[in-house]
């Protein structure tokens, strides 16, 4: 290589800002997209974070209270007006049916274990839909980032050849930034891809693991109701 040619090279920048305002329309589009959705993709991992820490903080309070012996009655009456946490919003729903059973006159309106555990199953599908918001988010840019940034890749170097057959030029100073430009949309694309797959797999299992507690719970709570029924 002369010595022309590598002072040439030597003068391009390949900062990530440089290659990024000398990337063409396309390039910086796919650029932009694939950054918002990686930043986008780690506030959903932050914010999911945190509401699983607070639901298992909760769920071990209402755990403690639950089981501590105090009667259920006084317990609901506590909690009710503003349960806090999906443990306490479950409880409620099922004690507010178990009270909407009993009639003026004490007794039990038929198919009340129904009523109760359909409540609780609902109040559970609620809590659901609040915990995995924004996972789905997370698997889309897991499996679609990698071919957004390939997008941006073949795109690249297709402007890149072009600028070629253009200059008529095959030196270093004219295909590598062309060349560099174009791998970091891949570069980007893997950067936003691989965090959000983690992250979906972890928090999906959190997920399960907090829902199949709660479903533990509305569970155990039916059975002791039931208990009543029966006697």
């Amino acid at each position: 290589m002369d010595t022309q040619t590598l002072a040439a090279a030597q003068e391009i920048d390949f900062s990530l800002l440089a290659l990024f305002m000398k990337a063409t329309f396309t390039n910086k589009l796919v650029l932009m997209t694939l950054l918002g959705m990686s930043f986008w993709s780690w506030s959903i991992i932050i914010q999911r974070h945190l509401t699983f820490r607070r639901a298992h903080q909760e769920a071990d309070e209402f755990d403690r209270a639950f089981w501590s012996g105090e009667p259920l009655d006084e317990l609901y009456d506590t909690i009710a007006p503003d349960p806090q946490g999906a443990s306490q919003r479950i409880f409620a729903a099922g004690m507010t049916e178990w009270r909407r059973s009993h009639r003026q006159d004490g007794g039990l309106i038929a198919g009340a274990q129904a009523r109760i555990d359909r409540a609780m199953d609902v109040a559970v599908a609620r809590e659901a839909e609040i915990l995995n918001k924004g996972l789905a988010f997370l698997a889309t840019t897991g499996s679609t980032a990698p071919f957004i940034g390939l997008f941006g890749t073949v795109w690249g170097i297709k402007h890149s050849f072009e600028q070629i057959a253009i200059s008529q030029n095959t030196n270093l100073a004219v295909v590598a930034p062309g060349i560099a430009e174009a791998l970091l949309a891949t570069a980007i694309g893997l950067v936003a891809a691989i965090p959000a797959v983690v992250a979906y797999n972890k928090l999906n299992t959190d997920s399960e693991r907090i829902l199949g507690g709660y479903e533990s719970f509305a569970d155990e709570f039916s059975t002791i109701l039931s208990r009543q029924l029966d006697a």
